[in-house]
């Protein structure tokens, strides 16, 4: 284990598979409260113009370039790309819930906001535990054994950017970077992946530059 909160979860998970231990109904509440943000951003969608966003300012610089300059020339999400969304959404609802009933101590739901020059980049992060800021991802089996691996893994496989996204929100909230609570949407096992060795000067260098 990489973190002490996960001996914590997997000590909650297990009493409440022996009917030890349950959910209470404020936590109940604030699940059912985040899915129904959740479902309302999804499927209640506005149009949406190209911006700079904490969750798409680490991706590759020619994949930001062609989402702004030239959207119509790239392939248009799946049919099934609001219902993924949606997964992952109601993973990360849940994990707080789980989070929270496990005694571990954190906060979230705050947005935040990185300057780049005169950009303004916003964001709302996942967690800050222990003074860092972590993010949670839900992914498929072959991302959970083998891009969020270790950091250095992720690094060499990080098309979406998570790093510079953990660096931002951290360069925002004037916090260390934690790292990832991860949880596989197979089988619902779960880990923690610690940013271990990041550079958070080269990875917010990288993002002016992209921003510039």
């Amino acid at each position: 284990m990489n973190h002490p909160a996960e001996l914590k979860i997997h000590r909650y998970l297990e009493d409440v598979r022996k009917a030890k231990r349950g959910m209470s109904d404020a936590t109940i509440a604030r699940i059912v409260r985040d899915v129904k943000e959740a479902v309302e951003k999804q499927f209640n969608q506005k149009e949406r113009k190209f911006t700079m966003r904490m969750s798409n300012i680490g991706r590759p610089y020619c994949q930001l370039w062609f989402d702004k300059n030239q959207p119509e020339e790239g392939l248009e999400p799946s049919a099934n790309f609001l219902m993924n969304m949606m997964i992952g959404d109601i993973v990360e609802a849940v994990f707080k819930g789980v989070l929270t009933e496990a005694g571990v101590e954190f906060s979230d739901g705050y947005k935040s906001t990185l300057t780049v020059g005169k950009h303004k980049i916003d964001g709302t992060h996942d967690l800050i535990m222990d003074k860092r800021v972590d993010d949670i991802k839900s992914a498929s089996p072959w991302s959970y054994n083998n891009k969020f691996k270790d950091y250095e893994t992720l690094k060499e496989h990080d098309a979406f950017g998570y790093i510079g996204q953990l660096a931002g929100y951290s360069k925002a909230l004037n916090v260390e970077p934690g790292g990832w609570w991860v949880v596989n949407k197979a089988n619902g096992e779960f880990k923690y992946v610690p940013a271990e060795g990041i550079d958070e000067e080269a990875v917010l260098s990288d993002i002016q530059d992209t921003v510039s």
